[in-house]
């Protein structure tokens, strides 16, 4: 079955490039989370993709399309649809197009055809999810790709083998949800709504493929809880109590004169 889907193609920004890449098998599309404008060191644990948050810093997502066809990708942050935060499935969600090989940033939520509001690392209590009373998916950055349809020219013979051999839907994973046991004092990332910037977009509309072409989803924390979950080192404890039982008597050799007394 084909479906027609409302999309938001991104204009006014410079997009960059990229030259199509000739590889043994076909290249999956990138996610990267970019900070101060480098991309966030990315830590595998346990099947999933994470980043550190960085308070009160905002960030944008830089989404690369290593298509020869136009792409649309279901973007959401927190469970909220970046271009209208709505709770959706991908296929349904609003998109971003991305023309063939093209990089694209996104830099926060749109608000209007016009204007964008910053992404920005937060805390659960500040976020934009909880001023919308939508609290169930903190922590999370999801871009699914789905393809545009290329049209393709069959004989009637094609066609109706083509429709006799046409595969059921594929059944969607059921949404994993994890609650996770809060301590006094403890700060959870979750993402806010920060500064107003430009950001002019046009809708079109797109025949895309059933199926989405590629899937990333990125878990976010704050260093604590990185540490916690035993994918970062815990900082080293200096305690001074220890410094002071390694402390000694008597060295060999004069007093110095510290420059600041000479």
């Amino acid at each position: 079955m084909k479906h027609r889907v409302a999309c938001l193609l991104v204009a006014g920004l410079a997009l960059a490039c990229e030259a199509p890449r000739v590889t043994a098998s076909e290249p999956s599309p990138s996610v990267e989370i970019l900070v101060g404008g480098m991309p966030q060191p990315r830590y595998a644990h346990q099947g999933r993709w994470y980043i550190e948050a960085l308070k009160s810093r905002e960030y944008a997502i830089q989404l690369r399309n290593p298509f020869g066809v136009r792409v649309a990708v279901a973007l959401s942050v927190d469970g909220l649809n970046t271009i209208d935060a709505r709770q959706t499935s991908a296929a349904d969600a609003r998109k971003w197009v991305l023309d063939p090989y093209e990089t694209v940033t996104i830099s926060g939520w749109q608000t209007s055809r016009t204007e964008a509001r910053r992404f920005e690392f937060t805390t659960e209590e500040r976020s934009y999810g909880q001023a919308l009373g939508r609290t169930a998916n903190f922590g999370v950055i999801s871009a699914v790709f789905f393809k545009e349809r290329v049209p393709e020219v069959r004989t009637a013979d094609e066609s109706a083998r083509a429709r006799a051999q046409e595969p059921a839907a594929a059944p969607q994973a059921d949404a994993r949800s994890e609650s996770m046991v809060k301590r006094e004092n403890e700060e959870f990332a979750a993402t806010g709504m920060g500064r107003s910037t430009d950001h002019v977009v046009t809708q079109v509309r797109l025949n895309l493929e059933d199926v989405p072409a590629h899937t990333v989803n990125i878990r976010y924390e704050f260093r604590p809880q990185l540490v916690q979950l035993g994918i970062l080192p815990a900082a080293p404890v200096h305690d001074p109590l220890r410094r002071r039982e390694r402390a000694r008597g008597f060295e060999p050799g004069f007093a110095p004169v510290p420059p600041s007394l000479r």
